[in-house]
């Protein structure tokens, strides 16, 4: 289908003239494409990873190594979807890339290693957007912290679990 302006309405949900290179902590959470659950499975409460889903794992991981100006907090994969927290560093850098830019080589990476996996080259494995949050106070960083821990103990109620959306 082509692109239809009338019809195809995206918006973004990042704040309107915020700097996302600033300094502070951000809570994201990716999809997988359809809300596919491709990356493992919930067992017992604990997330249990297939190849796809320890693919993602270390392309989280290290995303730091890519982007000197980040730090990675707490994060988990679930079946479909990754809930994650990045910390800007307030050091300055030569090159500062924002939210969006890591966000978009986390999915570039990890795609590429998953898709060769499934032998389904060019084939999506994320959705094209992602949530974001500014954490604003140590309140918010500790109850977000607890939330990415937790969700896998919660994945039967979780509303990403695909039996909750029927």
């Amino acid at each position: 289908m082509r692109f239809n302006p009338e019809i195809h309405h995206r918006r973004s949900n990042r704040l309107r003239n915020y700097d996302y290179t600033r300094a502070g902590v951000y809570f994201v959470t990716l999809c997988t494409w359809r809300r596919e659950c491709l990356l493992g499975e919930i067992v017992e409460g604990t997330m249990v990873l297939n190849e796809p889903g320890s693919v993602a794992a270390s392309a989280w991981t290290d995303l730091s190594n890519h982007y000197r100006h980040i730090e990675l907090d707490a994060f988990v994969i679930m079946p479909n979807h990754v809930h994650g927290l990045i910390a800007f560093c307030d050091e300055p850098t030569e090159k500062r890339h924002g939210l969006s830019e890591i966000i978009r080589g986390f999915k570039t990476f990890s795609s590429r290693s998953i898709n060769a996996i499934r032998h389904n080259h060019g084939c999506p494995v994320w959705q094209r957007n992602y949530h974001d949050r500014i954490i604003r106070n140590e309140h918010e960083l500790t109850h977000a912290r607890s939330y990415i821990v937790n969700n896998p103990l919660k994945w039967e109620h979780d509303k990403e679990n695909p039996i909750n959306s029927m």
